[in-house]
């Protein structure tokens, strides 16, 4: 009988502060992976358009199918990510870019902490979808009933504008917590042997260090995303790779591993 063998687990990283130029050095090193393997952005970016469109096909009428759906979603979707992170990875470090290789990461994740950042993902969107229905309920619930599809009036009273007003507030301030959380926990999963609590922890830590900086990358994802799902998605296929890849290489400059090689200048 032979005993199992534990993965040691990595030191603590430091945590660095970021400006502006980490973010244009980001972007463009998200453009130059995605244009060294375009068909593997393409692939990866695939699932989240496809996930998006079939979410929109479901959602005019099929209530039930777009919640499960949506809730299915976000534990399919960390994984294409991974995939994203092992290409830049590979480019970084001078390994070769083969496919085999690559989705056996991302199958091996499966067995390791990925699926705990999905479960989260789900249980923050259940979250959230409960509190946006009680902001609506306070402020809507002694309106009368209206079929929303096909009349918006009731959004134009004061009290709907109201409404409107604290739900983008509450939906900002809790989709950048989140984001605090996962935006380099998934990256630094990939990246190290640690558990996922830790990585999140250490997420939002280097959020909080460079709040400003990282509220300037959040904006500018959305922005990016939301232009990007105009012509039905698909300018996401370029954009969503491109986003994933500068995100590895902003990790890598905002988390300084004890030993690791110093990213790319």
């Amino acid at each position: 009988m032979t005993d199992s063998v534990v993965p040691e687990a990595s030191p603590r990283p430091d945590i660095a502060i970021l400006d502006r130029s980490d973010l244009r050095h980001a972007l463009s090193m998200g453009w130059k992976d995605f244009r060294r393997a375009p068909g593997f952005g393409l692939v990866f970016s695939a699932v989240y358009v496809l996930g998006g469109l079939i979410l929109a096909f479901v959602s005019g009428g099929f209530v039930s199918q777009t919640v499960i759906l949506a809730l299915g979603f976000p534990l399919i979707a960390p994984f294409a990510a991974v995939g994203l992170y092992e290409t830049s990875r590979r480019i970084e470090e001078g390994r070769p870019l083969d496919l085999y290789q690559i989705f056996g990461v991302i199958w091996r994740e499966k067995d390791r902490q990925i699926p705990w950042i999905g479960a989260i993902i789900v249980i923050y969107f259940l979250f959230y979808t409960f509190l946006a229905h009680m902001i609506f309920a306070l402020f809507m619930g002694l309106s009368v009933m209206t079929n929303v599809t096909s009349s918006l009036e009731a959004f134009l009273t004061p009290n709907g504008l109201t409404m409107i007003a604290v739900e983008l507030a509450v939906g900002a301030v809790l989709g950048f917590i989140l984001f605090a959380l996962v935006v380099f926990s998934l990256p630094l999963l990939v990246d190290k042997e640690i558990d996922f609590m830790t990585a999140m922890l250490l997420s939002f830590e280097a959020v909080r260090e460079n709040v400003g900086i990282m509220l300037l990358w959040a904006i500018l994802i959305a922005v990016l995303v939301v232009l990007a799902m105009l012509p039905l998605f698909l300018g996401l296929l370029v954009v969503l790779p491109v986003l994933g890849h500068a995100t590895w290489h902003l990790y890598r400059r905002a988390l300084i591993h004890p030993g690791a090689p110093a990213p790319a200048a």
